[in-house]
């Protein structure tokens, strides 16, 4: 009787503790950028759920895009924009935010490339899958040494 009593305990201090993003959430954020910069559109497209959301403020990009298809779409015009090329990025240390229900990892990049790109990033993480991501211009963007 007093045992299933404590693992009811247990189970219920357990699933009150705060969650926080751990390596594999912010492992999973600097991949996806750096396949941003690599202009890998198939290690890109992997981490999205299919009813994600691409939030693109700012720029010729700038819109709202959901599902698979739209969002390979918008990659697709990024990356033809360097001409398929590779672009060098210097990244902002990733801050990571979580509780139970997901992780939201933030952070800065620059991206070069024939137009470099000053971008601040959200990407949120639900279930392993990325579901929304912010992608906000922001010319006057700068990342400490």
């Amino acid at each position: 009787m007093i045992r299933p009593f404590i693992t009811l305990l247990f189970l219920l201090f357990a699933i009150s503790l705060p969650a926080t993003a751990g390596p594999l959430d912010e492992a999973r954020a600097r991949a996806h950028l750096e396949a941003v910069a690599a202009g890998n559109l198939d290690a890109l497209m992997r981490d999205y759920a299919p009813d994600a959301y691409l939030d693109w403020v700012g720029g010729p990009l700038d819109g709202r895009y959901q599902g698979e298809a739209a969002i390979r779409l918008v990659w697709q015009k990024f990356i033809a924009a360097n001409e398929g090329q590779p672009r060098t990025a210097k990244f902002g240390k990733l801050e990571p935010y979580a509780n139970p229900n997901g992780a939201t990892i933030e952070g800065a990049a620059i991206y070069g490339g024939k137009t470099p790109v000053k971008v601040w990033h959200a990407l949120t993480y639900r279930d392993g899958v990325l579901t929304t991501e912010i992608w906000q211009i922001s010319p006057s963007l700068e990342i400490a040494p």
